[in-house]
């Protein structure tokens, strides 16, 4: 079994030799930087003294009772208690359900988005799965979509909308279509609504409200994944929950007594205060807004989801490849590779999160910082984008 190299592994590949700025800002990686809560923290601190114990594979009540709290303010859905199941993150979860899942399959098939998050392809392996991808492209508008015979042959589909990176949100009639689908043609939809929090003036919609719009209470075939790390600007909790179908979920609690992903005592008591505060949740939330008004009276079009930019740098839908040092890199490479020189200013290339050249001509940007820090910085890398893109044009185009 081999896995492809983590994008931030190919990061720091691509920039050996670099030679920044003394001061390097890195806006590479989805890490808030607004710190957690006090009442969060002081719970931590306060119950330092569980690491004394083995927490249980079954999480203590005022996890649980703070996660339902969340769902019911959030979504106003009034989930039972076998219909969710907290999670040491959303990532251990997003590795290991697939493989707990598609055990049974034979000759098993999984779907997701094309770029992605690299757990969902990481998973994919591990459970020794085909894998389809749903390219997400300004010709398809980054929405994801299956064709019937897809439909009709795969046994899982991780959908995630709000998206990383584009940025793109389903609305709930897309959801409820998804749904329909699934129960259609039997396969699990799982949705990673880990950025579900993050927006500028409507609410994203879940795929819990979409199953209950269609009539679907029993959350048959569908699943949620969430997660405080961008929630409460916690990731160092490693608090997350999955939740939807009992059935599913009955047997997989199971599983997860084998695979070690108990939650230590002392982050369930502070995540369970961090899940429950609500007005810190929209404090967050706020601060994400006005970098994503800021993003967008810099760069024109972004979204109003999550906290990405994907920006696109070239003018045209060619793949380029540029010899830079000998080595012949994509657009987003070289894009890259001299911003970190000139500016020291670090995203992140957009091939890393795709396979098939999927993203070669876009660069995240994650809005993680304080307003005052970005302002100057997106400025910078817009004036460096136009430059870039004047510097590297396309042959191509008509006209030219």
């Amino acid at each position: 079994m081999r896995f492809n190299p983590y994008p931030f592994d190919l990061l720091r590949k691509l920039l050996e030799g670099c030679t920044p700025p003394k001061d390097v800002l890195n806006l590479s990686i989805g890490e808030p930087s607004f710190g957690a809560s006090k009442a969060s923290i002081d719970a931590l601190a306060q119950h330092a003294s569980g690491i004394s114990f083995y927490p249980k594979n079954k999480a203590i009540d005022e996890l649980v009772d703070a996660q339902l709290a969340f769902i019911k303010h959030r979504f106003h859905i009034e989930l039972k208690e076998d219909e969710l199941i907290p999670s040491f993150g959303s990532r251990e979860v997003l590795f290991n359900f697939p493989q707990f899942f598609l055990a049974s399959k034979t000759n098993p098939l999984m779907a997701f988005c094309n770029p992605f998050y690299q757990i969902y392809e990481g998973a994919a392996l591990a459970s020794k799965a085909n894998i389809h991808l749903m390219d997400l492209s300004e010709k398809n508008n980054f929405t994801p979509s299956l064709d019937e015979k897809i439909a009709s042959q795969v046994d899982l589909v991780i959908l995630n909308s709000p998206n990383n990176p584009t940025g793109k949100t389903l609305s709930l009639e897309e959801l409820k279509e998804w749904v329909k689908l699934a129960l259609k043609y039997d396969f699990l939809l799982l949705n990673d609504e880990c950025y579900g929090s993050i927006y500028l003036d409507t609410k994203p919609a879940s795929l819990l409200e979409a199953s209950l719009a269609v009539g679907n209470t029993s959350f048959k075939n569908i699943l949620v994944v969430n997660s405080l790390s961008k929630l409460a600007s916690a990731p160092g909790l490693r608090s997350g929950y999955i939740a939807g179908d009992a059935s599913i979920l009955k047997d997989y609690s199971t599983y997860r007594s084998y695979v070690g992903t108990s939650i230590p005592l002392p982050l369930q008591k502070a995540s369970a205060i961090a899940w429950r505060e609500f007005s810190y949740h929209e404090e967050i939330r706020q601060k994400f807004a006005k970098n994503l008004v800021l993003a967008k009276e810099i760069f024109g079009e972004v979204e109003p989801y999550t906290f990405y930019v994907w920006l696109k740098i070239q003018d045209c839908d060619e793949v380029h490849i540029t010899n830079s040092k000998k080595v012949l890199l994509f657009n987003d490479e070289s894009f890259t590779q001299g911003l970190y020189e000139k500016y020291g200013i670090l995203v992140l290339p957009g091939s890393y999160l795709g396979r098939n050249a999927q993203g070669c001509d876009y660069v995240r940007i994650a809005l993680t910082q304080e307003v005052s820090v970005l302002t100057s910085v997106l400025k910078t890398i817009k004036v460096y984008r136009d430059e870039f893109i004047a510097e590297n044009p396309c042959d191509n185009i008509k006209g030219r």
